[in-house]
């Protein structure tokens, strides 16, 4: 058994650049799939899958020598695998000069355990991958937290492992070291008084955003927030729509830490445009408590942009996926607030992008939803958006008749700054005749400083 090392040793040997660990190891990804089909009906395609699987591995830099698909037909409780299986894969191994195997699927602490020990090598499956990235992505001090939260619960599980041990607490590649066997009620017990140091922490930080989010309401502004895939798009969508510059990169999780601006939409109305994290298939449950704070804004939105990745041969399961996280989080997928994007027009051939642009083409059924096709590189289409989320905003909304006298700058300013002017004429006189439209919670203010106004046929 190795002996303990003194932390300040460790802490010495995880402060080298985890780029660099990755670069140097040599990893071996498998997909051991059985058929299954998912919400739509469809099997996923298991190279898709097994694709998804490297581009997770690849936003951590790890280096991924080799990737190989295995058909399950049946789940073995102590390797997962069978025997044969894993045998082969061991001579392979070796013989490859592989440090690191991701196997994605959930493997239980004995699988995972009993896998090392045939292999001699550490193994990841997809929920420490993932827990991995979203400890390399976080940055702000809630989404930090919530990582170490994360992880901390999926170490607990794990601590009969040989290399696991409390004080790799934070983000990054714990599973490329450790300090050998140890005292695991102990490790448990710290485990547990950190996660509750953690949880009390999160208290006061969610309450700060609460704090922020009712002063958002107070102005208030409409809500739009991004939701979709991970590598979606969405955050190139946020930089087109705000002139931003958030992280945005072909890479899997680029974005974690929720991101707000304000935009204008084509009438002067202003919309408060959130970006968030980016879903996944099989996104681990843990995860899905850990960031329900950081997903309160796609919880309260007023609009959801189902931004998708319209070029992607698995784009149809993608779909499927983020709508069954939204339906955890409460939102119906066929909801009136979620308007969906088909992003990246630009990597489509000309039949195809014809053949889409007119299904998202208005077809005069009233209210009959439809996708807006764009490209948030290029800004194709952007005008369109813009205009569907007004009008989603404005279908909620009641326009109104207002008559003011010449003399009446201060009404007149007053409803540039808290309602949409969307009609306005000057007759021979000076009087203006405007037609104005309130959002439903600056009703009552508006009504009790202009009880002329006239409640135009239609509005809401």
């Amino acid at each position: 058994m190795e002996p303990r090392i003194p932390g300040e040793i460790r802490l010495q040997r995880q402060a080298e650049p985890e780029a660099a660990i990755a670069a140097e190891t040599r990893t071996l990804v498998i997909g051991p799939y059985q058929t299954r089909r998912d919400a739509g009906g469809e099997p996923r395609p298991p190279l898709a899958r097994l694709d998804e699987a490297v581009g997770l591995a690849a936003a951590i830099e790890l280096d991924v020598a080799d990737r190989l698909l295995v058909t399950v037909q049946q789940i073995r409780p102590s390797t997962y695998l069978g025997k044969g299986r894993v045998e082969e894969i061991a001579g392979r191994i070796e013989a490859d000069g592989i440090r690191l195997v991701v196997m994605d699927c959930a493997l239980s602490p004995v699988q995972q355990r009993n896998l090392e020990k045939a292999w001699g090598v550490k193994v990841i499956d997809r929920t420490g991958l993932i827990l991995e990235i979203f400890g390399r992505r976080a940055s702000t001090r809630e989404g930090t937290l919530q990582v170490e939260h994360a992880h901390l619960a999926y170490q607990r599980s794990r601590l009969v492992r040989s290399w696991t041990h409390l004080e790799r607490q934070r983000g990054g590649f714990g599973f490329l070291g450790g300090p050998g066997e140890t005292q695991i009620e102990a490790d448990r017990r710290m485990i547990q008084e950190r996660m509750t140091r953690i949880e009390r922490e999160l208290e006061t930080v969610t309450r700060t955003r609460g704090l922020h989010r009712r002063s958002r309401r107070r102005v208030p502004y409409p809500i739009v927030a991004l939701v979709g895939y991970t590598n979606a798009g969405k955050s190139t969508l946020f930089n087109r729509l705000t002139r931003a510059e958030v992280l945005a990169e072909n890479m899997l999780f680029a974005t974690l830490d929720p991101t707000a601006r304000a935009i204008k939409l084509p009438h002067g109305e202003t919309a408060i445009l959130s970006d968030t994290v980016g879903f996944i298939s099989d996104l681990p449950t843990m995860l899905i408590a850990a960031f329900r704070a950081t997903l309160e804004d796609v919880i309260e939105a007023d609009i959801l942009l189902h931004v998708r990745d319209i070029a992607h041969e698995d784009a149809e399961a993608q779909g499927a996926d983020v709508a069954q996280v939204l339906a955890e989080l409460g939102i119906e997928p066929d909801a009136d607030r979620i308007i969906e994007v088909w992003n990246k027009a630009d990597l489509l051939d000309e039949a195809e992008r014809e053949r889409l642009l007119n299904l998202s083409r208005p077809n005069g059924v009233k209210d009959a939803p439809k996708p807006v096709l764009l490209s948030a590189l290029t800004g194709e289409g952007i005008d369109r958006l813009m205009s569907r989320i007004e009008a989603r905003i404005a279908a909620a909304r009641t326009s109104f008749a207002v008559i003011l006298e010449p003399a009446q700058g201060a009404e007149l300013h007053w409803l540039y700054e808290n309602a949409e002017v969307l009609d306005r004429r000057e007759d021979a006189s000076g009087t203006l005749h405007l037609v104005v439209r309130v959002a439903p919670e600056k009703e009552p203010r508006f009504l009790n400083r202009f009880g002329a106004a006239r409640r135009l046929k239609g509005s809401a």
